[in-house]
């Protein structure tokens, strides 16, 4: 369980695939504070630590994450927004996030709102799939490339978020742009809500 609050930028070091696999070997500021077994969110996915070495530590990543996500898009030298897994003795100051990507959706539009940042994601609506849940409300919450963030202006397959400075400057936010692809965490409070209604 995470929070949406991204710790920082980690960076890939190297990528190897195995079979319907690949691993990913990441570089950050805590790899001395992981242990083996341990969840860290990685552009808002969920994987877990197989293994340390010196400055490093590697997750693992299977076919169906490689097809839902942006992670298989990824190359050495590329940032990612990491994030550990919650402590529950503290404030939630994001939203609660599963690290369980829904979809990826595109960067559309970037607009500099002097000092801050409009971007704009379009995603494939399913309409079948929006009674379940999955789809953004306005001032509801989603999380982006890990990050938990508040809608602005809703369509049925695009929204905005703001970003402030220090989000833009201490998670990937700086490196994307129009045609860049992230990955979308819907609500899973809506989707219980969503869920629940279906049985009235």
């Amino acid at each position: 369980m995470f929070s949406g609050i991204v710790e920082e930028c980690a960076t890939l070091v190297a990528m190897v695939k195995e079979q319907e696999n690949v691993h990913f070997t990441f570089k950050c500021s805590f790899v001395g504070e992981l242990k083996i077994d341990q969840s860290v969110s990685h552009n808002g996915v969920c994987l877990t630590v197989v293994s340390l070495a010196d400055d490093t530590y590697t997750v693992t990543a299977m076919k169906e994450t490689l097809e839902r996500s942006n992670l298989g898009l990824l190359k050495p030298g590329d940032e990612v927004n990491v994030e550990r897994s919650m402590l529950m003795n503290g404030r939630l100051d994001g939203h609660i996030v599963q690290g369980h990507v829904d979809q990826t959706a595109t960067c559309v539009d970037v607009q500099d709102a002097e000092g801050s940042y409009y971007f704009t994601f379009r995603y494939a609506f399913d309409k079948e799939m929006a009674k379940r849940g999955y789809l953004t409300v306005d001032k509801g919450s989603v999380t982006v490339n890990g990050v938990s963030l508040t809608v602005c202006n809703p369509t049925d397959d695009t929204f905005q978020v703001a970003i402030i400075p220090y989000t833009f400057e201490h998670t990937n936010f700086h490196t994307i742009k129009v045609g860049s692809v992230v990955n979308l965490e819907f609500d899973i409070i809506g989707k219980y809500i969503s869920r629940m209604l279906q049985y009235q």
